[in-house]
């Protein structure tokens, strides 16, 4: 018997020793072990292939040195594959790629890794938001050492281990219960993690704030007030109304760095709530001692860093009254301005003017308008200081008319810029507003919200075509393209060393355009959901791939009552997609 024991024991044994080598061949070959530490060097100058931070790199620009996909090829693109993301909730994502390996963050605070080139999911941790805390995603997040850094809606930052997702340190800054949370995550400056706080339209008196991080802890190093305190200049641009009823100041999106000065670029949002009559800008007082420009609101800060010092500020929009947000990317581009070469800082805000200033000690430079606008009637060519149409101030018990309304001409959807051209390439929508305020009853106190409604309307004489994706030189702010189309452009927009620019729009089409001529080169066919948010373009294993998160919950979305034919499945349906060319 035992003579016929021996092959099954010794079979037994070359099949657990035949197991063993599998496994062992699996582990070896998972890509997450060869996903490498992300140094500040990195972050400096990051590899072709990865995307690291939310516009790839310090400078903002949203640019792919890439070029394996080409407009020459670009028609052949093909989806590689795709991942189902959790329901509920919206997410303007943008996945983050290093070393082959996709992060991504669903709207329940599941994050998840995936093997860049097949989609396989390789680890998941899911952040347990409290009960009372709607699930929603973040727009970005960072990538630091051996860590995924996150922002969280009931105002934490987090930090998981790239290669496991275990949690390595949870840092709680605000307490959500009072309104505060985040809705965008962080940027790593010089070894800080810099966050921006949100939700400050919530009633919080004193309004919202930026702070500075332990990159290895979490640990909150500074604190930078985005409404001006104190008995200064700043502090008294209030109308005088008190640090108590003093609302908003939102940086609820990522900043830019310049390692050069080692500042932080950053955009604050509007006052709350916003029409000026309701927060106590308007009238005007007649106190000599004080403004009414509230800052720091819809305005750059150039912050160090190390020791949250605030170097110089500059303000675009004085005293706003309709909801018109200054708080996007910040583009750090180098190009002559009348004959002189300038560091310049460029922005647009949602009265779609784009606008540069100098990065070095905020002057300003330039503008150009975009889209309709009947808000700013003149700009001053020195200051840049503009002249407010006063038909366009929301009065209470008075209807007033204005061009673009609350989701801006120019919304969250970023804009990019393309060394390769010299061009901005800007995601925007043509739409007005017949605007009303929603007064508080007698005796009541403000907890919270805009307080005016926004019906929107077309454009007079418009053709139509809500949606647009613009080409503008940013050697003399000249006009290169625009394509037009009916359905709103509701992604930011990817331009390539390839000669191409990707965008998607809310009628679910992905587009590809020639960067030089605006041609149409590729569109993928209807997804399953509207784009509403940050494509991106990596490789892994050598292959280019292009990706995108389809959703719709929120932002241009809402313009989908001017588009009534443009119909979205009802219960938000999201997904990454990600295409390639074939082998």
């Amino acid at each position: 018997m035992s003579i016929l024991k021996l092959p099954a024991i010794f079979a037994i044994a070359a099949s657990s020793v035949s197991l063993l080598a599998m496994q062992a061949a699996v582990a070896q070959d998972n890509p997450i072990d060869k996903v490498s530490t992300v140094t500040d060097e990195m972050l400096l100058n990051p590899p072709d292939g990865d995307w690291l931070m939310w516009r790839r790199t310090y400078n903002g620009w949203g640019y792919s040195p890439l070029d394996q996909i080409n407009k020459e090829n670009v028609g052949d693109l093909k989806l590689a594959w795709a991942w189902a993301m959790t329901p509920g909730g919206r997410t303007q994502e943008t996945p983050l790629v290093h070393d082959g390996i996709i992060y991504i963050q669903n709207s329940t605070h599941l994050i998840q890794a995936l093997d860049g080139a097949t989609g396989d999911l390789i680890w998941e941790y899911q952040y347990a938001l409290p009960d009372e805390v709607s699930p929603n995603g973040e727009r970005n997040k960072a990538i630091y050492g051996d860590t995924l850094i996150l922002a969280t809606r009931d105002a934490h930052i987090i930090a998981l281990d790239t290669k496991t997702g275990k949690l390595v340190w949870d840092q709680q800054v605000a307490d959500f219960q009072k309104g505060w949370g985040y809705t965008s995550g962080p940027i790593v400056a010089n070894g800080v993690i810099i966050q921006g706080m949100t939700s400050c339209g919530n009633g919080q008196p004193g309004g919202c704030f930026i702070t500075g991080h332990d990159a290895n802890t979490g640990e909150e190093l500074w604190r930078v007030h985005t409404i001006a305190r104190g008995d200064t200049p700043e502090g008294n641009s209030w109308n005088g109304i008190p640090l108590e009823s003093r609302h908003g100041g939102s940086a609820w999106l990522s900043g830019s760095y310049d390692p050069d000065q080692n500042l932080i670029f950053t955009g604050v949002g509007q006052p709350y709530p916003w029409p000026a009559v309701m927060n106590g800008l308007l009238p005007k007082s007649s106190d000599p001692d004080v403004t009414n420009e509230a800052l720091y609101t819809n305005s750059t800060l150039a912050i160090e860093p190390k020791s949250g010092e605030l170097k110089w500020y500059h303000q675009y929009l004085a005293t706003d009254t309709l909801d018109l947000d200054y708080v996007y990317e910040r583009m750090l581009i180098d190009l002559p301005v009348n004959g002189e070469e300038r560091k310049m800082v460029v922005t647009t805000g949602k009265i779609g003017i784009i606008e540069a200033i100098d990065r070095v000690n905020g002057d300003w430079l330039w503008s150009k308008e975009t889209v309709p606008q009947n808000v700013v009637l003149s700009i001053d060519p020195v200051t840049g200081e503009k002249t407010i149409n006063p038909e366009t101030i929301p009065e209470i018990g008075k209807t007033t008319f204005n061009c673009p309304a609350d989701p801006g001409g120019r919304a969250w959807q970023a804009t990019a810029y393309s060394p390769r051209t010299k061009a901005l390439y800007l995601p925007t929508v043509e739409f007005c507003s017949n605007t009303s305020v929603n007064p508080l009853d007698p005796g009541t106190i403000y907890t919270g919200g805009g307080r005016a409604t926004f019906d929107r309307v077309p454009v007079a004489d418009s053709d139509g075509n809500i949606g647009q994706v613009r080409a503008v030189s940013m050697e003399d702010q000249s006009d290169m393209w625009m394509y037009r189309q009916r359905a709103p452009i509701t992604s930011s927009t990817l331009p390539t060393a390839g000669g191409v620019v990707f965008v998607g729009t809310l009628d679910r089409k992905f587009m590809a355009f020639d960067d030089e001529t605006g041609d149409v080169l590729w569109t993928s066919g209807k997804l399953s959901n509207s784009l509403e948010s940050f494509p991106v373009t990596y490789t892994a294993n050598g292959k280019q791939y292009v990706a995108i998160v389809a959703n719709w919950a929120s932002g241009l979305g809402r313009l989908q009552s001017l588009t009534p034919e443009v119909k979205l499945p009802p219960n938000n349906p999201a997904a990454l997609y990600v295409f390639a060319l074939p082998d």
